[in-house]
């Protein structure tokens, strides 16, 4: 044998995707059953080809973007404030891409209708693999728009809402959304930023800091101020406290000739992934804006955005789901070890396996909230089936697809770093940078626990009608499925979670149970999730099953129909043991003040023992003893 150096010697084949959508059957067979058959053959071509550019120069321009990041250039060399952005060309080319694809237009063309926005999402969840960070001012330009639609002027619509919707890359807006700050990040009601009407410009006047601004870059941005009462007959400077006192604006970020619209960027953060992405602090001071909305409304008006950019974070993890599976499988088919292709190998089975269920139950609950989001846009919403069940569906479903995919994703770039051994961990796979990447989705748009105790909010408002909604959507989802022996444990194990939650909102949704609720919420959210998850899991396979069994002849078919019902049954058999812990256990009465005694109070009784004798040293011996 010849030994190795390093020209010669053993060298791996490289695990290289050509194109996700057409080697991920998972994608395509939702979207076969979700769409209608005509739509979806005259969408393919496009879906192909966007995920082919995302692998070829979406790649090199994701590679370009992570090497030169964004820079500030805050003053010129004769010492005058500039706060000039430095941002790539690659970066400046993902915007033109986007305009170019419709990657927003799609959604608000609406040449499917309804269908519009599961054509978008499937394309934009294809798109995100090579556009890196771009898919975040997308996002928020989509957000923005949304709105806009729904309650800005006819002025607005004019001159920003047809640029945030353009095809035309020279015409095509982004928007920010700037809603952070220092003394509160999700706790909106403490924002310092104040808006004063400017009664000879006919415009408001903006000012306060704002701590974390995604897509700095962008043309025009959202964002929540206090807003002075304009009525002169009242003290100047009145303002009503908490959220109730927000109103949101409409800001250009720059003026027609480019100069910062009131602005000055005071840095840019250091983040632990998402380098690419241009964030900063900005100060504030006299930004001129419009109001969207009514006054006092900023916090309710902010809801649209906050539907379609927690939606936007479901997809972003999916799609980082879906490219590190794929990958992970096809190093699986080329690598050997003890004699074996990985594939071969019993315990990376299970791994992967774990992945591929994890992956296709994630995929299931996106499109469906994306298929809830495209009727309430599409169908009129006096409709009982809008107003009544689609619309507080989405509003219930929306944080819990968030933060549960958020939670999976990077889940799953742990295990797909993994999969690849010490190459998984090297810079030049790409996988540690993707994992950095998918860790802000358990951030952006509230933590997870934030967003648990927003399911309780919409428990509240709704008075419990919003938990006998999603009851009632699963329920309905598996009817077909009654009396069919193949799947009656799922259907029992499904029916037993949605007991044991019904429980849980019950018999603590009282002021006296309110502290055990709460600490059951991060459970309740990711058990409503993982059950629903289910229910659309079962729907998919008996669909698939019923394909097959229309095409007995076609092998792919009918192998599609087996793999789609061991998923669904193998994520239903173990669900009631997983909710009865994420529920029961994590909730029970007495642990509340076992987790205070746990964390804080056996350290504040230390120290009070302490206080006051000899010396620190001293005093904490004499307390021990």
């Amino acid at each position: 044998m010849v030994f190795a150096s390093a020209t010669t010697g053993f060298k791996q084949d490289v695990p290289e995707i050509q194109n996700a959508f057409l080697e991920d059957p998972v994608m395509v067979s939702v979207l076969e059953r979700l769409l209608p058959s005509d739509v979806l053959k005259e969408i393919t071509p496009d879906l192909v080809q966007i995920s082919q550019w995302s692998m070829t120069e979406g790649a090199a321009l994701l590679d370009r973007m992570e090497q030169d990041q964004p820079r500030l250039r805050q003053y010129d060399s004769w010492c005058r404030r500039v706060d000039e952005l430095l941002v790539t060309e690659s970066w400046n080319k993902q915007k033109t891409v986007a305009a170019h694809e419709g990657i927003v237009a799609i959604a608000y063309e609406r040449k499917y209708g309804q269908y519009s926005r599961i054509y978008q999402m499937a394309k934009l969840i294809l798109w995100a693999t090579g556009s890196g960070l771009y898919s975040c001012p997308i996002a928020m330009t989509d957000g923005c728009a949304r709105v806009i639609e729904l309650i800005g002027t006819q002025e607005m619509k004019d001159e920003v809402y047809s640029r945030l919707t353009s095809r035309d890359p020279s015409k095509f807006f982004t928007s920010g959304q700037w809603m952070t700050e220092r003394p509160g990040g999700s706790d909106v009601g403490r924002t310092e930023t104040q808006a004063v009407w400017d009664e000879d410009k006919k415009t408001w006047s903006i000012s306060g800091f704002k701590w974390f601004s995604s897509a700095t870059d962008a043309d025009v941005t959202m964002l929540l101020a206090r807003t002075h009462d304009p009525d002169p007959s009242v003290a100047p400077g009145t303002m009503k406290d908490g959220s109730r006192g927000l109103s949101l604006y409409l800001a250009r970020v720059r003026d027609d000739q480019g100069k910062l619209n009131g602005v000055r960027i005071h840095r840019l953060k250091d983040k632990v992934g998402t380098k690419a992405l241009p964030t900063a602090e900005l100060e504030l001071d006299g930004m001129v804006g419009q109001l969207v909305g009514q006054k006092y409304r900023g916090v309710k008006n902010i809801s649209a955005i906050l539907n379609i950019t927690r939606i936007h974070c479901g997809l972003n993890c999916t799609s980082t789901m879906q490219a590190l599976l794929l990958r992970s499988k096809e190093y699986a088919r080329r690598r050997e070890v003890f004699g074996a292709l990985l594939k071969e190998q019993p315990l990376h089975l299970a791994t992967l396996a774990n992945m591929e269920l994890q992956y296709r139950a994630t995929c299931q609950f996106t499109f469906y909230c994306v298929g809830l989001l495209g009727r309430t846009e599409a169908i009129d919403n006096n409709l009982p089936e809008i107003k009544d069940r689609d619309l507080p569906l989405l509003r219930l479903l929306t944080p819990i697809l968030k933060l549960w995919s958020a939670k999976n994703a990077f889940y799953l770039s742990q295990e797909a770093m993994e999969c690849f051994g010490g190459q998984g961990y090297m810079e030049e796979t790409g996988i540690g940078r993707a994992m950095r990447d998918v860790l802000v989705n358990t951030i952006w748009e509230g933590t997870t626990n934030v967003l648990s105790l927003d399911l309780l909010r919409v428990m509240a408002e709704t008075r419990g009608a919003a938990l006998e909604i999603y009851s009632n959507t699963i329920r309905e989802i598996m009817a077909p499925l009654k009396g069919q022996l193949e799947w009656a444990k799922s259907a029992k194990s499904l029916e037993e979670c949605l007991v044991l939650i019904a429980i849980r909102f019950t018999a603590y949704s009282t002021s006296e149970g309110r502290k055990i609720l709460e600490a059951s919420a991060r459970g309740l959210s990711l058990a409503m999730a993982d059950v629903i998850a289910g229910a659309l899991l079962c729907q998919h396979a008996a669909w698939s099953q019923s394909k097959a069994n229309a095409n007995a002849s076609n092998v792919v078919t009918v192998a599609e129909a087996k793999v789609d019902q061991i998923s669904a049954q193998r994520w239903c058999e173990e669900l009631y043991r997983r909710v009865d812990h994420q529920i029961q256990n994590l909730g029970r009465e007495e642990r509340y003040e076992e987790d205070k005694l746990m964390l804080f109070k056996l350290a504040e009784a230390r120290g009070t023992a302490a206080t006051g004798t000899r010396t620190s040293v001293e005093g904490f011996v004499e307390a021990k003893l």
